[in-house]
């Protein structure tokens, strides 16, 4: 049997047993035409395998008093339980009769795609969830981070038990995998746990990753989606932001801090507090095994939007070219140092940094080193990153609102406007 890398933490206050089974298959690895089928994959675990129906896992979950859950982010596919550590024996049986050995019945299959298309019609209630959509649909293009994990109801509707079969067989493997495990379990139990929820599982190939180093097309885009009788308008802009193995990814990391990571931040201070135009405002830069966005965000009036649009991009350009002062570093530096501890400060989270190190490749000693990365960025170093990484100049900005109201202030708001493109809000 493969050897399974698995992490562990213990910790014996409380007797319970935290169990997280990551693959390195997300759904940047769904086939064209078929997203979402990482998901329904994922999810089709729960609705029956060897000796289990839906209803009997239902129950013996229940019985056992644990916590069971499946799902899929772009790089990475996760089975994860908690259960009271005299559980779980029992719990480490189903979930690995659940893994190596699931049915994928027709019927159910069926009725997992129904439930998810009723779900995507119901976010279309978020404006939030359109705003992020649209941003990434258009930033990423043709790229896999562009793609959406819960699927569109075209994919959902041509996924078939033979996609689902396939998709299992090629990703859902010993060489693929990683585990982390913490709670009232000793490394060597952890490691026999591990052993056990993998055992029945083909030992298969490493899946490398689907994504390529995305790239962005210049100019400003805007893209506004058209929803009726909006009194508020959600609106995300940015662009490509960092990757963890940039010699600059911590630097803009505490850059963006004062930007807008804390309710002191710059967005926060003038879009809510001196102008009171959302009561959220912030930006953040995410990270994948490639390089991801950096997103500000805020929700004003539709009669505010314009002005509060035209203010981030100015902020942003501001940010890159004044650059942060030594005072707002200081600052930034304490902070980060200070919330640090609520990070770490349990035997789970510990052991998903180390997780999340393994799945998402980032560089040796990401998480062990980045206070002391912290704690040694200067101000050229901080404000040398901001230049680098990030750009007012080309950017995606989505926006959720009335078309008729906003369209055409929107775009007055935004000078050199490469492109606007209104959509419906039910697109996909």
């Amino acid at each position: 049997m493969t050897h399974i890398p698995t992490f562990v933490e213990t910790n014996r206050a409380l007797p319970f047993v935290s169990v997280v089974v990551s693959f390195r298959s997300g759904s940047v690895h769904d086939p064209p035409e078929r997203e979402g089928l990482s998901r329904i994959t994922a999810r089709m675990l729960r609705r029956g395998c060897e000796g289990y129906t839906k209803e009997k896992i239902e129950e013996s979950i229940d019985a056992l008093g644990a916590e069971f859950g499946a799902d899929t982010l772009m790089s990475g596919t996760t089975v994860s339980f908690e259960v009271i550590a005299r559980s779980l024996d029992k719990m480490v049986d189903l979930v690995s009769t659940m893994l190596s050995k699931p049915t994928f019945a027709e019927e159910e299959l069926a009725r997992l795609l129904r439930e998810s298309k009723a779900e995507l019609i119901e976010s279309r209630d978020s404006d939030r969830l359109l705003a992020g959509r649209a941003f990434r649909r258009t930033l990423f293009a043709n790229h896999p981070y562009g793609r959406r994990a819960a699927g569109t109801l075209q994919t959902l509707a041509v996924i078939g038990k033979a996609d689902v079969l396939a998709f299992y067989k090629r990703h859902y493997t010993q060489r693929n995998v990683v585990v982390a495990i913490s709670g009232d379990i000793s490394e060597a139990e952890a490691n026999g746990v591990a052993q056990r929820l993998m055992a029945g599982l083909p030992e298969g190939e490493p899946v490398p990753d689907a994504a390529s180093p995305p790239t962005i097309a210049p100019g400003r885009r805007l893209v506004i989606v058209d929803k009726p009788d909006r009194t508020q308008c959600q609106m995300i802009a940015g662009g490509l932001g960092t990757h963890p193995r940039d010699s600059d990814h911590v630097p803009l990391f505490v850059a963006n801090t004062i930007f807008g990571g804390t309710f002191t931040s710059r967005l926060m201070q003038e879009i809510r507090v001196k102008r009171g135009w959302s009561y959220g405002a912030s930006s953040r830069a995410g990270f994948d095994r490639q390089r991801d966005a950096f997103a500000m965000s805020a929700a004003p009036a539709a009669t505010d939007a314009p002005a509060c649009l035209s203010l981030m991009i100015d902020l942003l350009a501001a940010f890159r070219k004044d650059g942060i002062t030594q005072e707002e570093l200081d600052f930034a530096k304490k902070y980060l140092v200070r919330s640090h501890a609520f990070e770490i400060d349990t035997a789970r989270k510990r052991v998903h940094q180390k997780l999340e190190s393994a799945l998402y490749d980032l560089p040796e000693g990401y998480h062990a080193t980045f206070l002391e990365k912290v704690q040694a960025t200067t101000l050229r170093a901080a404000n040398a990153a901001v230049r680098e990484r990030l750009s007012e100049d080309d950017m995606v900005i989505a926006a959720v609102g009335t078309a008729s109201e906003v369209a055409d202030a929107l775009s007055k708001a935004v000078p050199k406007l490469a492109n606007v493109t209104v959509v419906p809000f039910d697109i996909e």
